[in-house]
């Protein structure tokens, strides 16, 4: 297999499958329930083997391949990123597994994310693909959390898939937005629980800020050591709101219903959900610090 890049996040770090990684990666499929989704039982020593042996002798598109994800040095998981092998497609195929015992924590996402930023501004591939089992709601959610489109269905590897393709990001759009907050802690607090809560994943930590990232663009909370001010007034010229989408107008009304928890205060509460006029079902909240955001559910 050619050298990797070795690609790091804020938690985890991706580098290039090795052979002496066979028994980590063995420990990592060794519950049956790693396999549940696949098409082959890699509880099973012997397959996984052949499994690592396979992704051993690969040879592909330079930038392309097999990695292991660390976690604190500690090898969690496998993911790739190469062409694929069910779909005659330009692009790449993306795959990601991370060890059932450290579920939950957004490592796979973070991981995926990774890979899907190498390719993309790295390899300069046109598309990538995700092949994802049906019944593997967890793994839908994280591909549409990266801003996967769903494009259909099909047999794959054994058993009934979604097919998932990213494209490639524009060269014109948004990239990123900066909001510089006088009280770093608390805007983590705030925009932590609700981008959190709308699928979004932290993307960076540093001493001064935060970013969290949603598809092809990041949120960044900072707050930066040339502030010449420490009071945001949103009526004033510059920022007045940041506008977000939310998947249902279920979950709007649950959010609603527990954003005072987490600092969050109602704006035109007395005209919610249609403060924004009656075909507009939105809510408008406010951060201890005088940011607003906006949620739009669908059909606003």
């Amino acid at each position: 297999m050619t050298a990797l890049p070795v690609l790091r996040g804020p938690r985890v770090r991706l580098r290039g499958l090795r052979r002496a990684d066979a028994p980590a990666v063995l420990r990592v499929f060794a519950d049956p329930e790693m396999s549940r989704f696949l098409e082959a039982d890699l509880s099973d020593p012997a397959r996984a083997k052949e499994m690592v042996e396979r992704r051993l002798d690969y040879q592909g598109p330079e930038g392309t391949g097999h990695w292991v994800v660390e976690l604190g040095g500690t090898v969690v998981g496998l993911a790739h990123l190469r062409p694929s092998w069910e779909l005659p497609v330009e692009g790449a195929e993306i795959g990601w597994f991370v060890d059932g015992a450290y579920g939950g924590r957004g490592l796979a996402t973070e991981a995926a994310a990774l890979l899907l930023e190498h390719g993309f501004d790295t390899v300069g591939l046109p598309a990538v693909w995700a092949l994802v089992h049906e019944a593997n709601l967890a793994s839908r959610k994280l591909a549409e959390r990266l801003g996967f489109q769903d494009v259909g269905g099909g047999e794959h590897y054994g058993g009934p898939h979604r097919v998932y393709v990213a494209p490639a990001r524009p060269a014109t759009g948004v990239h990123h937005i900066e909001l510089w907050v006088p009280d770093l802690e608390r805007a983590r607090e705030s925009f932590g629980w609700l981008l959190g809560a709308l699928g979004w994943w932290e993307y960076q930590r540093w001493s001064a800020g935060t970013s969290w990232r949603s598809g092809g663009w990041y949120l960044v909370v900072e707050q930066s050591p040339a502030l010449s001010g420490d009071v945001h007034d949103r009526c004033r010229p510059g920022l007045n709101h940041i506008a977000l989408r939310v998947p249902s107008r279920r979950r709007l009304d649950e959010l609603v219903a527990r954003a005072a928890e987490h600092g969050w205060s109602p704006l035109f509460a007395e005209r919610y959900p249609h403060a924004g006029g009656p075909e507009h079902y939105a809510a408008y909240l406010e951060n201890p610090d005088g940011y607003e955001v906006e949620l739009v559910a669908p059909g606003s």
